[in-house]
């Protein structure tokens, strides 16, 4: 291929751990002679990273693929290959139903994607991805599997963005069991990434620009339990609060079955890193839970989150929440709505459950009808905004850290208690001229929905 012909635009769909994923393939495809584009119809190719996880998600692939192909009409644009998680979940079904797609790519393909996507750009065809169960391909043994997930400790990323954060995978894989989720299957068993591996990422971070590492894995609490230490994400903290440039860290995605006092002390006490806790609920009721192959019910949540608040008052929590479970009664339903209520989290995730194929759940009988989950996604999301409402109008007279991410139409970031992208907002009242990246002191003044207005204090 001619240096002119290979140009590249990788679309992002999904979660953090994607964007993380999508750094990894921009920095192999440069490594191997690509130029990144920031506009698809200027590429060559046009690498779309799919995400499979729920129903709505996987349309959305589909439709960003269909899309795009329509853009090698043009003539500039000769192959839109399909990566990520629903290409590794579907493989070649997603090929045969989506003939626009000149290749669907598994992530074995990632290692050699630049000679991979040379040959599809010339016109050669490469076979489809075969979906396989990877809890079956991961070593058991820790020993094995940190061998299998050791690296050089060569940072392979490439940022495609320019914001003051950015996550940071720590780990890849789950071993839970969810009747309702198929990630496992196609992530794998739970892999933690060296420590020295993921402080070396972090110093490379902070070296281009970002001021808040985003901590993110499928579970977060289970770092360091095949490596050996199931305390090892506290003593990582502290690791990467000494880093020079870096002021603000963030742990997401925490089991509540996982969590223990020490790694919420170290949270709430290391330094720079924000009391912020992203815990994974996904219901209230001990009935619909024990059907979804988790832990815990309305009063143990409570209970951790009152431990939480006991030595972080101002802590931020938040959780996602499946509406609709096969079999959900109108109690259990009420107890999920108490809980809310209860909890007075300040930022909270509604998901109807849909049916995923390979979950146990899939071959659950009393299944809820599409417009009763719908009814019920309505009535519980009703709620959690009169709730998150009035946990935002809580926090007026408060004082609070912003860190500046916008200034397009007046500045705008986000509070310690807040995750970026799925959680509020704080819009920032200044007279001063401010930096993308800068941290500032205000006072919430009012709120609009989750969102909150801050006025800066003047010292």
């Amino acid at each position: 291929m001619s240096q002119a012909a290979k140009t590249v635009h990788i679309l992002t769909l999904g979660c953090a751990r994607n964007e993380t994923d999508s750094d990894e393939l921009a920095a192999r495809l440069s490594n191997a002679g690509w130029q990144l584009v920031d506009d698809p119809s200027d590429a060559s190719a046009v690498l779309v990273n799919t995400c499979g996880f729920v129903e709505t998600a996987k349309a959305d692939s589909i439709q960003t693929i269909l899309q795009t192909a329509d853009l090698k009409s043009d003539g500039v644009v000769k192959a839109v290959v399909a990566i990520g998680c629903m290409a590794e979940r579907y493989g070649k079904e997603l090929a045969a139903e989506i003939p626009d797609a000149d290749a669907v790519l598994g992530f074995d393909e990632y290692e050699n994607i630049g000679e991979s996507l040379a040959k599809i750009v010339g016109g050669a065809k490469i076979e489809s991805h075969v979906p396989i169960d990877r809890r079956l391909s991961t070593p058991k043994a820790p020993a094995e599997r940190l061998i299998a997930s050791s690296s050089s400790g060569d940072v392979i990323r490439l940022r495609l963005d320019s914001k003051p954060y950015a996550p940071l995978k720590i780990a890849n894989g789950c071993d839970r069991r969810c009747t309702f989720c198929a990630i496992p299957a196609f992530r794998g068993s739970f892999v933690s990434r060296r420590p020295t591996d993921i402080i070396a990422e972090a110093v490379w971070l902070s070296e281009r620009g970002v001021r808040e590492l985003f901590l993110v894995s499928e579970n977060t609490t289970s770092y360091g339990k095949d490596l050996g230490d199931m305390n090892l994400l506290e003593a990582l903290l502290p690791a990467l609060s000494s880093i020079e440039k870096i002021e603000r860290i963030r742990v997401s995605y925490l089991q509540p079955a996982e969590m223990r006092p020490q790694l919420i002390n170290a949270i709430v006490n290391t330094e720079k890193v924000v009391p912020y806790f992203d815990l994974s609920f996904q219901h209230a009721a001990p009935t619909i839970l024990r059907k979804m192959r988790r832990f815990g019910g309305k009063q143990e949540f409570l209970e951790l989150i009152a431990s939480i608040r006991k030595v972080a008052p101002d802590a931020g929590i938040r959780s996602n929440f499946i509406v609709g479970f096969p079999g959900e009664s109108e109690a259990e339903l009420e107890t999920l709505c108490e809980f809310i209520n209860e909890a007075e989290l300040d930022a909270i995730g509604i998901f109807g459950y849909s049916d995923e194929d390979g979950t146990e759940a899939f071959n659950f009988e009393e299944k809820l009808s599409e417009a009763e989950i719908n009814r019920r996604v309505e009535y519980v999301t009703s709620l959690v905004d009169e709730v998150t409402n009035q946990k935002a109008e809580s926090r007026i007279g408060t004082q609070v850290t912003v860190m500046i991410e916008s200034d397009d139409d007046g500045y705008e970031g986000r509070a310690d208690f807040q995750g970026p992208e799925v959680d509020g907002t704080c819009t920032l009242l200044t007279d001063r001229t401010l930096e993308i990246g800068e941290f500032v002191t205000g006072v919430v003044v009012s709120n609009d929905g989750a969102d909150l207005i801050v006025e800066e204090i003047i010292n």
